[in-house]
């Protein structure tokens, strides 16, 4: 398994941006996909995006956010732009080392190893 760090988050007016960075220690970035996720208070944990041969974003997630990678710093960074109050959460990263068809990476249980989680707020 690889440990996952993220950092980042914070109190950001509606319209601003953050940017979150997830280290991966333990194995190269490179070996795995990874997804972010966030979880609202009193809501599921809900798909973000994810990263690997390419990037999917969720239809929310469309045109705001960017997800990129630096294999060299194992580090996987997501750019929210235009954020809106209800973008608040903790946001987590994840990392799979094996998922089958692409489409199993918006799934929260394809992930191996998780992040502490980040909060992030957005005031309106």
């Amino acid at each position: 398994q690889v440990q996952l760090v993220e950092s980042g988050g914070g109190l950001v007016q509606a319209g601003g941006s953050l940017r979150l960075s997830c280290v991966v220690s333990g194995r190269p970035l490179i070996s795995y996909a990874m997804g972010w996720f966030r979880q609202a208070p009193g809501k599921e944990r809900e798909f973000v995006g994810w990263s690997g041969g390419t990037t999917i974003l969720s239809d929310s997630a469309k045109g705001r956010f960017t997800i990129s990678r630096d294999n060299d710093k194992n580090t996987v960074y997501l750019e929210m732009n235009s954020l809106k109050p209800e973008d608040t959460a903790v946001y987590y990263c994840a990392a799979a080392r094996t998922w089958g068809a692409a489409t199993y990476l918006r799934d929260a249980g394809t992930y191996d190893s998780w992040g502490q989680g980040t909060q992030d707020t957005v005031s309106s």
